[in-house]
């Protein structure tokens, strides 16, 4: 469902250029959840906006559902793959109610069936009609991540791209959250690609990881290995030190 050959992003050019992620080839088949993980600066939220599309002048190939993306995607490729971002409250506009933040994608995607949509996403997510006409600032941070996701979700994606969903949470929360996400996964047939610096989320919901350090993939492996610790890079058993006592049941 995901496939990425050498794709390379710079920022910039010339001397002052910095190549933020570097020839990272993976693949995710369909269903399968793939996490990345790596410290801050590593690439791999970059490397997720390649994927999305949000970074037109990635080089390399991004294969979406056997396709290759070109560096301007028609509505139906934007359509594939969307995205739920870190920060639940700076992804939702202010001044935007529920309702508005939902009807928007629908808007632009041509998809009628407003109504029933809107509410069928909500319950989806575990919010009521109570909920649809606040605004975030109304919401808790949990239900600001599940408008979010609801948001991703309306158009009916086959890809969801996570860009550490939960990190913004509290401990209880992100748990909910990342049952929510599995539920709906296993419910909708989602292909997921995750990013976060925690090992014990990625584990959670991701069968293999990618490991980021300075723009580059080191280590491909699961997350069963990374429980037992028995990885190859000298850098993935660092960030297991930094997570030490991690429990991927959690």
């Amino acid at each position: 469902m995901i496939r990425l050959d050498r794709v390379t992003v710079r920022y910039g050019s010339g001397a002052h250029g910095i190549a933020a992620a570097r020839d990272v080839s993976f693949t995710v088949a369909p269903g399968e959840a793939f996490g990345l993980v790596g410290e801050s600066g590593s690439g791999k939220s970059t490397v997720l906006r390649g994927v999305a599309g949000l970074i037109a002048h990635a080089e390399g190939v991004v294969e979406l559902a056997g396709e290759a993306m070109p560096r301007r995607r028609t509505r139906a490729q934007r359509r594939l793959v969307q995205m739920v971002f870190q920060d639940p409250y700076g992804s939702l506009h202010p001044n935007q109610t529920v309702d508005q933040a939902l009807a928007s994608p629908l808007r632009i995607q041509g998809l009628g069936d407003g109504e029933q949509r809107i509410a069928a996403s909500l319950r989806e997510v575990g919010l009521g009609p109570e909920h649809r006409f606040r605004y975030p600032h109304q919401l808790s941070g949990g239900q600001r991540q599940r408008v979010a996701i609801a948001r991703a979700l309306i158009v009916q994606p086959r890809i969801l791209l996570l860009d550490e969903p939960t990190s913004a949470l509290d401990v209880s929360v992100q748990a909910e959250i990342l049952n929510l996400l599995t539920r709906l996964r296993r419910e909708h047939g989602l292909t997921m690609l995750m990013v976060s610096h925690d090992l014990a989320v990625i584990a959670h919901l991701c069968e293999r990881v990618g490991v980021m350090q300075h723009g580059v993939l080191v280590e491909r492996t699961t997350a069963d290995a990374l429980a037992s610790g028995d990885v190859a890079h000298k850098h993935t058993r660092e960030l297991l030190r930094s997570n030490a006592g991690f429990d991927s049941a959690v």
